[in-house]
């Protein structure tokens, strides 16, 4: 008879070869029918890095839960008592700020999906896909990204569209006109004195320009201003 190992072996360590389980988010859910909670319950809770830590049947209750647990990702539904889920996502907006939102709605409505945006949400999902969509967008929500479905997509580019035909003010660039050649410059791989010859500007201007840059785009160091300055069309990569 053979035997599987002679000694101790690996697995009598502090590391004994157990895959590390990944950190789960913490979701709590409002919705105000018990039924459409147990069924997006059971497509969340059987995913390994995601579990619902409270259900709350209103408005006013979920932000009362959300104070208690802390939640990382808030999924509200739009249309419940006491108060909505628009309400309640100002509110946990300015309570929570590191709490994500997402909207989940049986509502295909452009005034609620903008609505929506604007309370602070990073992603409107429809309850009709929403064994379909409702992961990705979990998901994507705790990556800071946004998900939307294809027809709010529509709804922001005719929105946009209107806008421009009304002679709007829309949405300024995310950089400036300086900052984007700067950004170029440093992506091409100039040394700050460089840049500073170029633009005929100080390099501590440059550097000024170049630390608003990160803060401004979220980003760490010149590798990612780089692949941001790839992605924006700025060089090739």
């Amino acid at each position: 008879m053979t035997h599987p190992t002679s000694g101790p072996g690996p697995r009598s360590g502090p590391d004994s070869g157990r895959a590390v389980e990944p950190a789960r988010t913490r979701i709590l859910l409002a919705d105000d029918h018990a039924l459409v909670r147990r069924g997006v319950r059971l497509i969340l809770d059987g995913e390994p890095d995601l579990t619902v830590v409270a259900e709350a049947g209103d408005g006013a209750e979920a932000i009362e839960l959300a104070r208690e647990h802390r939640p990382d990702l808030a999924i509200l539904d739009i249309a419940m008592p006491r108060m909505t889920g628009l309400q309640a996502a100002r509110e946990l907006s300015r309570l929570l700020p590191d709490t994500r939102i997402l909207i989940l709605t049986m509502y295909d409505n452009e005034q609620y999906f903008f609505e929506a945006l604007k309370s602070g949400a990073s992603g409107y999902v429809l309850k009709s896909v929403a064994d379909r969509d409702l992961l990705e967008a979990c998901r994507a929500a705790m990556r800071d990204e946004p998900f939307l479905y294809p027809g709010a997509v529509t709804a922001l580019i005719r929105n946009y569209l209107d806008q421009v035909r009304r002679g709007e003010s829309v949405p300024d660039k995310a950089v400036t006109a300086r900052e984007e050649e700067i950004l170029k410059l440093v992506a091409e791989g100039h040394s700050s004195k460089e840049i500073a010859d170029l633009l005929v500007i100080s390099a501590k201007t440059v550097e000024r320009h170049r630390a608003n840059l990160l803060q401004k785009l979220g980003l760490k160091d010149r590798v990612e201003l780089t692949r941001y300055a790839i992605r924006a069309g700025l060089i090739e990569p």
